[in-house]
């Protein structure tokens, strides 16, 4: 069983393939999974907002949920799926039975839509961590769900429950985590917002980042130069790639297309599709994507 102590490193938000006619892709969603699982990532989380998880009916994200698990069982990674139900009942439904299907862990995004109240979304936070045993990462991004929480009441979380993990992309993220840290100091941190504040986080007492997958080689870098001090390295790297993750940032649709688009170009996934409503890539974009996996030497498979 994978305690909290495993949730850590790199641990990417894994894309989803579509058709060019919108359908998901199963083949190259396997083929992506086998891809990210060899590449030295420390685990993969499905049904983040990178997955486009609101644009998927029930039947494709149990299917999805059922290949993801599978596919990754016995490669030495955890595996994590995400809970992002606004109904308590059904979310604590479906993390019994990601549990059961045998997830490793899960994430979970609080309810947000109508503005539930503080502690109705206590008390959802709470059915879902006592319905199972795994680890679950609570993920805190008022950016996106325009949901405030305080450090302190993020850590009486971390107080009560000793299988929560937090994902904490608030932006900036570092003072928000410090000051949650002091109060929670066994709290196990970790952050996404493309790594933006990776090494910040790291610094700051994180285990570890949750960006995108479409290049997730250069993370595993930076992750490895900073575990045995070579800190120069990591910060040259984590500098060389900070313009491109910040100007793609700007919008949530924007770097979700970008990731399918370097995938695509990459390879990896067949075709860079979208589900609508999205994000429309300029031809400088396009041109901006070309030179950075240049730049970077990603591999690209021509087979």
């Amino acid at each position: 069983m994978i305690t909290v102590a495993r949730i850590r490193g790199v641990n990417p938000i894994v894309a989803l393939p579509f058709t060019p006619q919108g359908d998901v892709d199963f083949t190259s969603f396997r083929r992506l999974l086998a891809h990210l699982s060899g590449i030295g990532v420390n685990g993969l989380t499905l049904f983040g907002i990178a997955s486009e998880f609101p644009k998927l009916d029930d039947n494709e994200r149990q299917q999805l949920a059922e290949v993801f698990v599978a596919e990754l069982a016995d490669k030495g990674i955890f595996r994590a799926l995400s809970i992002t139900d606004h109904s308590t009942e059904v979310a604590v439904r479906r993390a019994r039975r990601y549990q059961s299907m045998g997830a490793d862990a899960l994430m979970l995004l609080p309810p947000f839509f109508l503005q539930p109240s503080l502690a109705a979304v206590q008390a959802h936070i709470a059915a879902v961590l006592e319905a199972v045993t795994i680890p679950v990462m609570v993920q805190y991004a008022p950016g996106e769900t325009g949901f405030p929480v305080t450090p302190a009441q993020l850590a009486e979380v971390a107080k009560r429950y000793p299988h929560a993990v937090f994902k904490i992309e608030c932006n900036p993220p570092v003072n928000y985590t410090c000051e949650f840290l002091q109060q929670a100091p066994d709290a196990h941190v970790l952050n996404g917002y493309a790594g933006l504040y990776m090494l910040q986080m790291l610094e700051s007492g994180g285990k570890g980042v949750m960006p995108g997958c479409s290049f997730s080689e250069i993370y595993v870098q930076i992750y490895r130069h900073w575990l045995v001090g070579e800190h120069q390295q990591a910060t040259q790297l984590h500098e060389t790639l900070l313009p491109y993750i910040q100007r793609w940032m700007q919008h949530c649709e924007y770097i979700i297309q970008v990731e399918k688009t370097i995938l695509q170009r990459r390879g990896i996934i067949t075709a860079d599709y979208c589900r609508k409503p999205g994000w429309s890539l300029t031809q400088e974009d396009i041109t901006t994507i070309d030179r950075f996996i240049s730049q970077f030497s990603l591999s690209v498979c021509t087979g």
